[in-house]
């Protein structure tokens, strides 16, 4: 049996799972009159399930369409390239290649099939991987899937549907959406499983067993997906891993890098490579000072792991102040918004919009007379005036 034959008995076990009901945003999105359309996002966010429904959505026969994962073993003996050869001249239509940038020189191959098949390709891969180096990033539209936002779990959780709200919405009518909500659902409950569990939709197969998931696909991302994209010395991993650790304990975190450096065993240099990588896979976000120039090198303000749920995943007993922060800032950034650490508060929106997060009892003393500021709010159902419960940010996308 040639591989064409073997992978294409694959694509048939992969057509025949059960497709989950619920359909992220995205899939509304992709049609094939993109000849070239890429998925990239974090480890468990839902792009291989994203790739199965769209291809159920499709008018088409199997012998038209092939799902490959790039890193099933097949794959080691042959490539990208090959594969999509012979399955054009077999009459394909449309090839489906999930995890991607297990190929080193997959970006040349996706070039290549661009500029000479007559196929439609769709694939997904991380988050971290390059586009630009075959000139890729004008060929192919290119997604970012991003973790669940509070909404989106929340109609996971209940199957009721609730609208998108936009920052301009919150910020200027906030009690009256949180009445709309209230309607429905009490939030706070959800909320504070949210922050737990809730980014990634594998937390419905089996919640009991989720930080140990969340924590193998965290390794998976660090010890083979960026060694391999950024070619990242091995012998570091260590080193890679005690960031995230100091990341996951300490308070909102302003970096000194020299002392970090100090503190994780290498030089600064490398320490900025490593913490752009692991920014590109998705396990931190850095945040930067508003008004900073440009630079080659840009010292963050603040890190941050990138959504709660990592920090459930790595430490016990996460700084609450972190993970409000680390909430706001993903909805924020996830949503296509802007975020800078202000002098005055905590965060500058989009360039406009000043906020300061704490808990209920959090004051206005901080930001008193500054036009356009924000008290944003933990553990509160409603808010008055210019104080917004945290929470309700999760409904911007």
């Amino acid at each position: 049996m040639s591989i064409i034959d073997e992978l294409k008995e694959y694509s048939v076990l992969f057509y025949s799972k059960k497709v989950p009901k619920y359909e992220r945003e995205l899939l509304s999105k992709l049609n094939l009159k993109n000849k070239l359309i890429g998925i990239v996002g974090a480890k468990g966010v839902g792009k291989t399930t994203l790739l199965l429904q769209f291809m159920k959505k499709q008018k088409l026969n199997m012998d038209e369409m092939l799902y490959i994962s790039v890193d099933h073993p097949l794959m080691s003996s042959t490539t990208i390239l090959e594969v999509a050869k012979d399955f054009s001249a077999l009459g394909g239509k449309l090839l489906i290649l999930d995890e991607v940038h297990i190929q080193t020189d997959f970006a040349n191959d996706l070039k290549t099939i661009w500029d000479f098949l007559d196929i439609n390709v769709i694939f997904s891969g991380s988050s971290a991987m390059h586009l630009e180096g075959a000139d890729l990033s004008r060929r192919a539209l290119k997604y970012r899937l991003p973790t669940l936002s509070l909404r989106e779990f929340l109609e996971f959780e209940t199957a009721q549907n609730f609208k998108q709200y936009s920052l301009e919405e919150i910020l200027s009518n906030h009690t009256s959406l949180v009445t709309e909500i209230l309607s429905v659902i009490k939030p706070l409950k959800y909320f504070k499983e949210y922050i737990r569990y809730g980014c990634y939709p594998f937390y419905l197969e089996d919640k009991q067993n989720f930080k140990l998931k969340l924590l193998d696909a965290i390794n998976k991302t660090v010890d083979v997906d960026l060694v391999n994209i950024y070619s990242i010395d091995a012998k570091k991993l260590r080193n890679i891993k005690k960031i995230l650790s100091m990341l996951c304990k300490s308070a909102p975190y302003k970096p000194n890098m020299r002392t970090l450096s100090q503190s994780v065993e290498l030089n600064t240099k490398t320490l900025y490579s490593y913490l752009n990588a692991l920014q590109a896979g998705c396990i931190i976000r850095m945040i930067d000072i508003y008004g900073r120039g440009e630079s080659i090198i840009k010292k963050p303000e603040k890190i941050y792991l990138d959504n709660p749920n990592i920090f459930d995943a790595l430490c016990s007993g996460a700084n609450t102040g972190t993970l409000r922060e680390s909430f706001i800032v993903s909805m924020l950034e996830n949503s296509g918004h802007s975020i800078a650490a202000s002098k005055k508060g905590d965060f500058i929106i989009d360039n406009s919009y000043i906020v300061e997060v704490g808990g209920k009892n959090k004051s206005f003393k901080q930001i008193k007379d500054i036009k356009n500021s924000f008290i944003v709010a933990d553990d509160i159902e409603v808010g008055f005036g210019n104080k917004i419960p945290l929470w309700l940010f999760g409904f911007l996308y």
